[in-house]
């Protein structure tokens, strides 16, 4: 490994961190960068997940230390997650990628419609559903995601903001907070499959996790400083920047290659 793979692995660990904190997708440019340094593609998806780990490890307990995190349902919510994240680590199925590529950016240009026409639902938090018990309907949602986070991950952080704030009642902030939660909890599994299954790069996995911690702290401090609405519109500046690249109008890889 040169020094150049090492700072490069660093920056892209480090916009991913921020980026998978406040919002999600962040995981594009990671995918992207392990791929560009030479990983083969399952490899590359199994190595992010070590980043992953540190990285929501980190967030979490600074969401913690700054007491904006509902412990109690993050575990709730965590577990069917866990469960769905383990059959999607061990998925082996043939599919037709552009296909689920473009499926995932219809439904964030809905999930992107939703948050700028009703957008005070992003911004406040209902505290008669916050304090409900978790329902059978969240549980099933919670291990759909969880479905989908253990199969490939990229963008779960959307799906799970908008399980927590629409279905749970949570603001943004808080519900940022947890949806990190609720990753940490379940990418040990996936990891452990991943690492079963000889895919995973320990050496640049942990390298790259350096810039994943740091974007991670820097993010959860910004969200509880200066509120649900700048976490809102980052929401949207990624939505639309990732269902550009899903639907072809933007080459995230390319620009992250051209860039770093």
């Amino acid at each position: 490994m040169t020094v150049t793979e090492i700072i490069l692995l660093n920056i892209a660990g480090f916009l991913a961190g921020f980026i998978n904190t406040l919002a999600g997708g962040g995981s594009m440019i990671t995918l992207a960068m392990l791929i560009m340094v030479g990983l083969p593609a399952p490899v590359a998806n199994g190595t992010n997940r070590v980043a992953i780990f540190l990285q929501t490890l980190a967030a979490t307990g600074s969401f913690r230390q700054q007491k904006v995190l509902d412990t109690r349902k993050a575990l709730a919510l965590g577990i069917p997650s866990v469960l769905g994240s383990i059959i999607g680590a061990k998925i082996a199925v043939d599919i037709n990628e552009r296909v689920f590529e473009r499926a995932i950016g219809v439904i964030l240009i809905l999930m992107l419609f939703i948050i700028l026409a009703k957008p005070k639902r992003w911004l406040k938090g209902h505290t008669e559903i916050t304090a409900s018990k978790v329902t059978v309907w969240q549980v099933i949602l919670f291990f759909l995601i969880g479905i989908y986070g253990g199969f490939i991950h990229v963008g779960v952080g959307y799906f799970l903001l908008a399980g927590i704030v629409l279905g749970a009642g949570y603001d943004l902030v808080r519900a940022n907070a947890i949806k990190v939660m609720v990753v940490l909890l379940y990418v040990p599994f996936t990891l452990l499959v991943f690492m079963l299954s000889d895919q995973v790069n320990y050496l640049y996995g942990f390298i790259m996790a350096i810039g994943n911690v740091l974007g991670a702290v820097l993010a959860s401090r910004m969200a509880v400083k200066r509120g649900s609405v700048f976490v809102q519109w980052v929401m949207v500046v990624v939505i639309l920047l990732t269902s550009a690249d899903l639907f072809g109008l933007l080459d995230i890889k390319y620009l992250v290659s051209l860039i770093l």
